[in-house]
């Protein structure tokens, strides 16, 4: 196609549903020039006044996330996160992936809150939102930082991505692994290499993220295979060579979540698919659908995240078979230490 845009996965921006005005080009011939968008990515530095966000979900594990970036080069077309960029006053579509809101200040945001008296020690998520390893944190560094605050106040955090810089803070994961602060989950969802390229566009490779995972196994920080989202029609006849790719590798657990297309995301997936898969788009769409009762937006707790029916519950059988099969220490799940977090506090308040 000679107007598909190659290494973004979004390929439209999508309207705004809270911008009472848009800018479109309707009728190419009736003005002089053109109009191209930038297809460069921009950053935009924000300063906000916290950075640990309270998780209102029973859906998700964890009671606190905290992102350094908003928005993510990723490009990964599925992305719920995709919905979060209109409240900045873009568009879910290409400006998620070409516009990047960066927060300078949450190293320091971070410090300032895990220091007050009345912070209660929970495992934080980073990042909840965007990956914290996407490209610019290679010139940032804001997640390095971050990962030195929580190892200043021996706090627990929780890790997902799926970008091969996490190998860089590996000495910092170390320190953190020594006191159970520690927990990676890699996010692989496909080991096609073709199929990476138009869903995931500026990811790393599914021999890079395994790569992640040995690493972290050999310097003993504990890791795991996010195996998410699966597509039904689409990466869902991989969950066994995933599962069984990923413990080669020493992955000690798995999980996985069924895709689910909220808001403007259904829009740019059904686009893209459309475009990518044209023989087998509304076969894709149709099982997405199966799994969601009749629709690709699925916002119902409990069962949001897992979907329902005959095709979600095929989808779970073979994940369970998967990590039966080849992940034996899957039901111990990891369990952080929060007890240093006090301890060391107590410490550092008699230094004053």
């Amino acid at each position: 196609m000679a107007d598909y845009i190659k290494g973004r996965g979004a390929q439209v921006n999508t309207n705004n549903k809270f911008l009472k005005k848009e800018f479109t080009q309707q009728h190419i011939d009736a003005i002089d020039e053109e109009y191209v968008p930038d297809e460069k990515t921009q950053y935009f530095y924000e300063s906000p006044k916290k950075i640990i966000n309270k998780v209102q979900s029973a859906d998700v594990y964890g009671e606190y996330s905290m992102n350094a970036y908003q928005g993510c080069e990723h490009g990964c077309i599925y992305c719920y996160a995709r919905n979060a960029h209109e409240y900045w006053g873009f568009s879910a579509g290409l400006d998620f992936e070409q516009k990047i809101i960066v927060k300078k200040n949450a190293p320091e945001l971070l410090d300032n809150e895990l220091s007050k008296k009345n912070w209660k020690s929970a495992p934080i998520m980073l990042s909840g939102n965007t990956d914290c390893y996407q490209p610019v944190e290679r010139k940032m560094e804001i997640t390095r930082r971050m990962l030195q605050v929580l190892l200043k106040h021996k706090h627990p955090v929780g890790m997902i991505t799926k970008n091969s810089l996490i190998l860089r803070d590996i000495d910092l994961l170390q320190e953190l692994a020594k006191n159970k602060l520690v927990h990676v989950m890699v996010s692989i969802t496909t080991l096609k290499e073709d199929l990476r390229l138009v869903m995931e566009p500026r990811t790393a490779t599914a021999k890079q993220r395994l790569k992640i995972i040995e690493e972290l196994n050999k310097n003993s920080i504990p890791c795991g295979v996010m195996n998410a989202p699966i597509i039904p029609g689409l990466n869902s006849d991989e969950i066994p060579a995933v599962i069984k790719a990923a413990a080669d590798v020493g992955a000690a657990r798995a999980g996985y979540t069924l895709v689910r297309l909220n808001g403007a995301v259904s829009q740019i997936f059904t686009d893209w698919v459309t475009k990518n898969f044209p023989d087998a788009s509304q076969k894709i769409l149709n099982q997405i659908k199966e799994c969601h009762a009749g629709s690709l937006s699925d916002s119902r707790p409990g069962t949001r995240m897992s979907g329902d029916g005959k095709v979600a519950e095929m989808i779970n059988r073979l994940f369970k078979l998967s990590v039966k099969k080849y992940i034996s220490l899957n039901t111990n799940w990891y369990e952080y230490d929060t007890q240093l977090y006090y301890t060391n506090k107590e410490k550092q308040l008699r230094l004053f």
